[in-house]
């Protein structure tokens, strides 16, 4: 019976997506170009033009039964394996094989990736092998990554390693292995699931936005050609013969040109200007592009690098490294706003029509983010013999941006608690496979075995012990189980206040520079978010828990502060969103971060205000896996209040001043809860 066939999609055929297409075949030409991170909607072409890319390409010579496909003329780059035949007398023959293109999948565990102990081999030989992973497959060929900013933490470091060495180094379970691992790394994302993290992205040398195609005729070319590829596969790809041929051709003249390409001092000092004004951290985009322009100039057949070259290749290198900085005629107008512009009577104007007509800026390097804050009217309001100017209650304004500041790494303290996640933030046990292997323990019934520790629990009692053809002879009471470690991101609600009372005294300014500050480190640990407003007479679920913290900027730069203020129903509604996710995950151990100036003036069941509040306090705080800080945004002075203080009192939360959040002591309060329940 005849082996069943894949065939590919021809590379010539595609349509569109010019820039991608470019950025993959640079990166043959240059692998020094450190690989391609695809950004953008599904269904785009991602995969195919990868796939049909790497068929493009002639076959690889590869050592026979070689794990690694090591290159027999590379006798610097041999695996182990191959080092061991080699230096056995064995001459190592040779055969080809299509580049390989492996998939990285999301859910895959640390051992896939890098590899483990052959556990076949040890119980059947009594010694122990390696078993190359997934790393060891892409070698010399691609690594395609599928929704990379999904993948977890701990193998996005080893990813970042091997990329820039080309080596995978594995010393685990009594085995030391170094093996070759150079590929060309393709990642895809959708950053409406959230960014990956700027160590990640940096190392990604070129970067494209993909677009769903909107021509009608393109759209219309499209459904025809894969009609006809996939009614008829060997006549279609005949069609694109041809074509293909020349790629191909092609490909292989700008591999034989690029070494000789050179980058005359012009084009030198471009490429630095150029990077200089994208304002890119490092040297690596300055390199990047030099690799990238080489590779296009051999593209182009040609073996000096023009300005058209860099020019071409700029954006591609320069997308997901440029830094928007406000410029210093903006950031002193933000700090000094001018006087709001006003109607003939001289009042200020109101804005109407809420986040719309507010102008906003969500890239995380710029201090702050620039609006005109508006002045309110202001009505007297009395309480215990105090008068303050508040702003009136029916009107909105969206306030701006205070100035952001840098938060110190906070992090829990490690529990006994077995927790599933992944991000930058805790350390914790976890009962998956996934993460780092620290210790073993006895076996409880669970899949994740620790070999070595078994196989060493079971080698004194090898002379007593029938074997029945077997090396080792293994019983339950040796079994051993891994204990793994791996960092987590936490789940942060943050509860904010927007009610008038905000207005006064430049709070909302104040608080929303604070809740940014944490928003960014959030954004560095991974931290998923959520975030509830409460004005008026409801609260609402302003941003519902998302690992986009890029989207919860937004919706604060955005909100509108005006009206009454219900605390008790902004308490109740953050305690409904957090109790829903303990019943999907018991383990979690979120954070109720509460911004208000703790006036309440709305009843939840219609009696009194703050007896409202109180019940519902008393309810979070019997909730002990729900740890809480309040943020009081109110002024100490004559018109003080503290009733923010009396509410973290209830809450048994922690508490503390805005000015305060600049200082040590935030840190010191978020680790004092140390993550346990």
């Amino acid at each position: 019976m005849p082996a069943y066939r894949r065939y590919v999609y021809p590379f010539t055929a595609l349509i569109g997506q010019d820039k991608m297409k470019l950025a993959l075949i640079l990166n043959v030409i240059n692998p020094r170009i450190g690989g391609v991170l695809v950004r953008g909607e599904k269904g785009t072409g991602k995969s195919t033009a990868v796939r049909a890319l790497a068929n493009l390409l002639p076959e690889i010579e590869v050592v026979a039964g070689c794990p690694c496909n090591c290159d027999p003329r590379d006798t610097c780059r041999l695996c182990p394996f191959c080092q061991e035949r080699r230096a056995a007398g064995e001459t190592l023959a040779s055969i080809t094989r299509p580049v390989p293109v492996v998939d990285l999948p999301v859910s895959a565990t640390e051992d896939r990736v890098v590899g483990s102990l052959d556990m076949e081999y040890a119980l059947r030989q009594g010694r122990r092998r390696f078993e190359p992973g997934i790393l060891a497959q892409a070698n010399r060929g691609f690594l395609y990554v599928d929704e990379v900013n999904l993948l977890d933490d701990h193998l996005v470091d080893i990813l970042l390693d091997v990329a820039a060495s080309g080596v995978n180094v594995v010393e685990r379970e009594g085995i030391a292995f170094v093996h070759p691992a150079r590929f060309v790394l393709v990642g895809t994302m959708n950053p409406e699931e959230g960014e990956l993290r700027p160590q990640f992205l940096d190392r990604f040398g070129l970067c494209v936005p993909v677009e769903g195609i909107t021509d009608l005729k393109d759209r219309v070319a499209i459904l025809q050609r894969r009609e006809a590829f996939d009614n008829d596969p060997l006549g279609f790809l005949a069609s694109f013969a041809e074509q293909e041929q020349e790629m191909r051709e092609r490909i292989k003249k700008a591999c034989a040109l690029l070494p000789q390409v050179t980058l005359p001092p012009p084009v030198l000092a471009l490429i630095a200007e150029l990077v200089e004004e994208a304002k890119a951290a490092g040297q690596r985009a300055e390199i990047t592009m030099a690799e990238a322009a080489r590779a296009l100039a051999a593209w182009e057949g040609r073996g000096v690098v023009e300005a058209k070259d860099v020019e071409r290749v700029a954006d591609l290198v320069l997308y997901h490294r440029r830094r928007k900085i406000m410029p210093p005629q903006e950031r002193e107008e933000l700090q000094n706003p001018s006087p709001p512009s006003t109607d003939d009577g001289g009042e200020p104007k109101e804005n109407e029509t809420g986040p719309s007509s507010s102008q906003e800026n969500s890239s995380w390097e710029v201090s702050s983010t620039k609006r005109t804050e508006e002045s309110l009217t202001t009505e007297e309001t009395q309480e215990e013999g105090k008068i303050e100017k508040l702003p009136s209650p029916g009107r909105e304004t969206v306030f701006s941006m205070g100035e952001p500041f840098p938060v110190k790494r906070i992090e829990y303290q490690r529990d006994r608690k077995l927790r599933r996640g992944s991000g930058r933030r805790s350390r914790t046990r976890t009962p998956t496979k996934l993460g780092r292997y620290v210790r073993a323990t006895l076996w409880r019934g669970g899949q994740d075995l620790a070999f070595d520790a078994t196989l060493r629990a079971a080698a004194p009692y090898q002379n007593v012990r029938p074997r029945n053809g077997l090396a080792l002879a293994i019983e339950s009471s040796d079994l051993r189980e891994k204990v793994r470690e791996r960092r987590i991101g936490n789940f942060l609600l943050f509860v904010v206040d927007a009610s008038g009372s905000m207005g006064a005294e430049q709070r909302m300014v104040a608080a929303k520079g604070a809740i940014l500050s944490l928003l960014i480190d959030a954004y560095q640990k991974r931290d998923r978010v959520g975030m509830v407003a409460f004005k008026g007479e409801k609260a609402e679920v302003l941003l519902p828990p998302t690992n986009s913290v890029e989207l919860a900027e937004k919706r604060l730069a955005e909100l509108p502060t005006g009206g009454r203020t219900p605390l008790a129903a902004g308490l109740w509604k953050a305690y409904e969103v957090l109790r829903a996710h303990l019943l999907k995950d018991p383990y979690l151990a979120p954070m109720m971060i509460i911004v208000s100036d703790g006036r309440a003036n709305v009843s939840l069941t219609g009696g009194k205000p703050w007896e409202d509040v109180q019940r519902v306090a008393g309810v979070i705080r019997e909730e002990r896996r729900i740890k809480t800080l309040v943020i009081d945004v109110e002024k100490e002075g004559y018109l003080s209040f503290g009733l923010a203080r009396k509410l973290a009192e209830g809450l048994e939360a922690q508490y503390y001043k805005i000015e305060d959040l600049k200082a040590d002591i935030l840190v010191k309060a978020i680790r004092s809860f140390k993550g346990s329940s």
